[in-house]
């Protein structure tokens, strides 16, 4: 007897055990959103068998898949008030279990929350590679990859905690926005230091720590009067994700009939987005083919999907406080559904921002991708996207500080870059940048010469647009694309206890180190302060023998920025520049601290910036 009880006492257990709801995403919602929509996932062993009841709010549509492990419940939560409602899952009619599901209150003003924009000076960083504020989380048992720092390609332990250690540090530095690589859970079994290969998008990976960290990330920023920017993907998950090893249905990921699990590499070419006399086949090997083997590419045709994506991000918006999103590989997603997904976050938050990687080497193939662009107008498209990323510049800087000038060579470059202007409908709100996590370091392409480092940076803190730096450019940080992205993305010294070197702090700062600091602090600081800089029209001449002249104007303001990229001292003749000049007489050079006089000449030594405030 006493057997027979045992048995049916674990056949209880097993049965509850495999009936256990495992996740309900999202964890929670808010009440008063301006979409009361609300699309639940439940997911659990056979949980598709239940019928399922829910009180107060109202149930729109239930949708049970081919797979059984899960239910979508989508429910109208309008009118109901910060609170808990129900969600019963019944068996032949008798209640076996009851979710108490929460709808918490919105902060204050979270609606009209601002974005980053053209004031802003964004710092890229990669967070396992900054600081290890908390050694304890640098491996965990839940997930495969553990902490090896001799490793280049392997995680090193950077974190949260490393982050807010320094923000003192970025906040000196004159940083008011820092864009981190992505933080959410990345259990890939090698390379899952960069974590855009996603395996859970409710969680921050523990070993950046948790998501109460992550909103502390956010906290501890907004007391400094800095924003935060989240770097999301939305183009494909890692193929270690839990619902990709389970997934909802077959159409939840692209899937190729190439005998290799699925999977196509994309052709890149996002051109064929689009190109008036496209291939089919060349349009869907980009779209649709996988960025990536470990990058499974997701179906945003599936409406389940693009809703649980689009509410996803709004959640991180929301709980965290965000002050914007970048967006990975935007231009690789069905352009129709990732502006379906963009307009739905900025119905929600009408004054956020969002910038997209749209990594094209033409102006009028990025403006496609900006809101309301007149080229994407040609195709009746609107991406409904604020911002982009200024490759062409890039591209433009990558070459022109280390070449003689010609007809269409140096800094004719940068003045050619913005003549096509015209293609954007927001100048001002495009990222201006040296580098980022994805190519050869600034000063590596520029040999480690300062004087090029001046120019370059000096170059994009005073033009148009949103400027990003990227993390130890500012003290001198060397890294080669050919030699590996682990070159690129070296660890940041001094954010590890046992570093030989602290470059947070002056004093431990070689010489070099402390000049690129120093100089970089000096401009940003002023940028900071001076709104001609973030907002004022661009007035721009041509370059003669390697000089550019360029003046940002607003109301009684002028500042004249003239970039020397000769190997010669360059005297100006500054009638040519009355129009930006206009009555003044003199003007402060901001980086020497010099008075000038504005009259008749002025005289610029070879390679070397200067940013005249005119007065």
């Amino acid at each position: 007897m006493r057997i027979r009880f045992l048995i049916l006492i674990l056949f209880f257990f097993g049965f509850i055990r495999g009936q256990k709801l495992q996740k309900i995403e999202p964890p929670f919602w808010w009440s008063g959103m301006q979409n009361s929509e609300l699309q639940i996932l439940l997911y659990g062993k056979n949980i598709a068998k239940y019928e399922v009841e829910v009180s107060k709010a109202k149930l729109l549509n239930l949708i049970k898949t081919e797979n059984p492990n899960y239910i979508f419940l989508l429910t109208d939560v309008s009118g109901l008030p910060a609170g808990f409602f129900n969600i019963y899952l019944k068996n032949k009619g008798k209640i076996a279990k009851k979710i108490s599901y929460e709808l918490k209150k919105r902060s204050k003003n979270s609606r009209n929350r601002k974005g980053f924009d053209s004031s802003d000076v964004i710092y890229l960083l990669m967070p396992d590679r900054f600081s290890n504020g908390n050694p304890l989380n640098d491996s965990v048992t839940e997930m495969s990859e553990k902490a090896d720092r001799n490793n280049p390609d392997g995680r090193h332990g950077g974190d949260i905690q490393g982050i807010i250690n320094h923000l003192d540090y970025l906040k000196d530095l004159g940083v008011t926005s820092l864009w981190s690589t992505p933080l959410l859970s990345d259990n890939e079994h090698r390379y899952s230091y960069h974590t855009y290969a996603q395996s859970d998008l409710y969680h921050i990976d523990p070993r950046y720590g948790t998501n109460a960290d992550y909103k502390k990330l956010a906290e501890e920023l907004h007391k400094r009067k800095m924003k935060l920017i989240m770097d999301y993907v939305v183009n494909h998950w890692g193929s270690q994700h839990w619902m990709i090893r389970d997934l909802p249905m077959k159409n939840w990921i692209i899937y190729w009939d190439s005998g290799d699990n699925g999977f196509k590499r994309s052709n890149y070419r996002m051109s064929t987005q689009f190109d008036p006399n496209v291939a089919e086949i060349d349009k869907k090997e980009c779209v649709n083919a996988w960025f990536d083997r470990s990058m499974p590419d997701m179906n945003l045709k599936n409406p389940i999907l693009l809703k649980y994506i689009t509410q996803n991000a709004i959640w991180w918006i929301e709980y965290a406080g965000l002050d914007g999103l970048r967006v990975d590989t935007y231009s690789y997603n069905d352009k129709e559904r990732i502006a379906q997904w963009t307009k739905a976050i900025l119905d929600e938050y009408p004054s956020i921002n969002i910038v997209g990687e749209v990594w094209m080497h033409n102006q009028a193939q990025i403006a496609y991708w900006q809101k309301d662009s007149r080229i994407g107008a040609i195709q009746s498209y609107n991406s409904y996207l604020p911002s982009v990323m200024d490759f062409t510049l890039y591209d433009a800087i990558k070459k022109m500080f280390n070449e003689q000038a010609t007809w269409f060579k140096g800094m004719i470059r940068a003045y050619d870059n913005f003549t096509n202007d015209f293609l954007y409908p927001n100048p001002d709100n495009i990222m201006v940048f040296l580098g980022n996590h994805d190519v050869t370091r600034i000063n590596t392409i520029l040999k480690s010469d300062f004087d090029k480092y001046k120019l370059a940076l000096t170059l994009i803190l005073t033009t148009r647009g949103i400027p990003q730096l990227y993390y130890g450019d500012e003290i001198g940080m060397n890294g080669d694309k050919n030699k590996g992205d682990a070159d690129l993305r070296k660890d940041f010294p001094g954010g590890w206890k046992d570093d030989k070197q602290n470059a947070f702090d002056e004093k431990s700062r070689t010489a070099k180190q402390n000049k690129y600091y120093h100089f970089t602090r000096k401009l940003l600081n002023y940028r900071k302060n001076n709104d001609v800089l973030h907002t004022g029209k661009l007035l721009q001449f041509v370059p003669i023998n390697n000089v550019y002249v360029y003046f940002r104007l607003k109301d009684d303001k002028s500042i004249m920025i003239v970039l020397n990229n000769s190997d010669k001292t360059q005297i100006l003749d500054l009638k040519r520049f009355s129009e930006g000049i206009k009555s003044y007489k003199k003007g402060k050079e901001i980086i020497s601290g010099k008075i000038l006089e504005m009259n008749n000449q002025l005289i610029i030594q070879k390679k070397s910036a200067m940013v005249i405030e005119l007065y």
